[in-house]
């Protein structure tokens, strides 16, 4: 090989080489890019992220925004905002008023077992029922049950008064009553399950569509205003609560709610002669 053909070959691999290099250090510059523009895509869909969630987490809640909503009062109720919810014979000089919460174990426990006796007690005109809802429970075992039975409770209210009596007992029943802890009233779906073994309220569209459409959600926030208030005046907070002629009615403790048949005789018979 002569001595120009080997110096032309050195000088083609050197050309050779010097575009390959710049190839790579084109490709490598493109990298270099690509990861960086990644990287601000990746900062900015993060503080996307922290924004929206900032957004959502500031965002009211649905029960929140409820509170503005137009207060509509179911039909049977009296009072500037449709909260005072009382049945019985007009007759009865007395009024037994039950403070109750939806989703609370012991008003499930006190419907099962003294129920009975309190229905038949107002159904004799011995005295009226008032009834005030409560939903502290949503608080304090987080969830949305109480607030939307209550509603559900308005909705049966807005038929009659006796639908509302029969859907209360079948929401506090064995059957349908769910552990504290479980949400289960938070599901219209299972509240209208639980109405359709209610006359007057099995496949009523206009009840169905009341508690879908949340029509008595802000009745049901203002009735429990209405429990809060009543229990800082009276010093109570929990349910079951019962009074009468503004005095709680208590077992045989003298503190708390009478759980039991005899005990809940002898203490609304005091009552009743007070």
């Amino acid at each position: 090989m002569s001595k120009r053909n080997s110096q032309a070959a050195k000088t083609a691999a050197r050309e050779r080489l010097r575009i390959e290099r710049e190839r790579e250090a084109k490709r490598a510059k493109i990298k270099r890019q690509l990861i960086v523009a990644g990287s601000i895509v990746g900062v900015l869909a993060i503080a996307g992220g922290i924004s929206y969630a900032v957004m959502q987490g500031n965002k009211p809640g649905y029960w929140e925004a409820a509170k503005d909503d137009k207060l509509v009062k179911p039909a049977n109720t009296t009072g500037e905002n449709g909260t005072t919810v009382v049945v019985g014979k007009d007759s009865a000089k007395k009024t037994l008023v039950m403070y109750e919460d939806p989703r609370c174990p012991a008003c499930a426990q006190f419907e099962q077992v003294v129920g009975p006796t309190v229905d038949k007690g107002f159904e004799d005109g011995k005295y009226k029922i008032q009834f005030v809802g409560a939903t502290f429970i949503d608080n304090n075992v987080p969830g949305e049950g109480s607030k939307n039975a209550l509603s559900a409770l308005g909705a049966a209210l807005n038929v009659s008064p006796e639908a509302f009596l029969k859907y209360k007992t079948a929401l506090y029943s064995t059957k349908y009553h769910p552990e504290e802890t479980e949400d289960k009233f938070k599901d219209d779906d299972y509240l209208i399950e639980v109405a359709n073994t209610v006359d007057g309220l099995k496949n009523n569209k206009q009840f169905q569509t009341a508690v879908k459409d949340g029509t008595y959600d802000k009745w049901a926030l203002v009735m429990s205003e209405k429990f809060d208030a009543d229990g800082e005046k009276y010093k109570f907070q929990g349910t079951p609560t019962l009074l009468m002629d503004e005095k709680k009615i208590t077992g045989s403790d003298g503190e708390n709610t009478p759980m039991n048949v005899a005990d809940f005789n002898k203490a609304i018979e005091t009552a009743l002669k007070g």
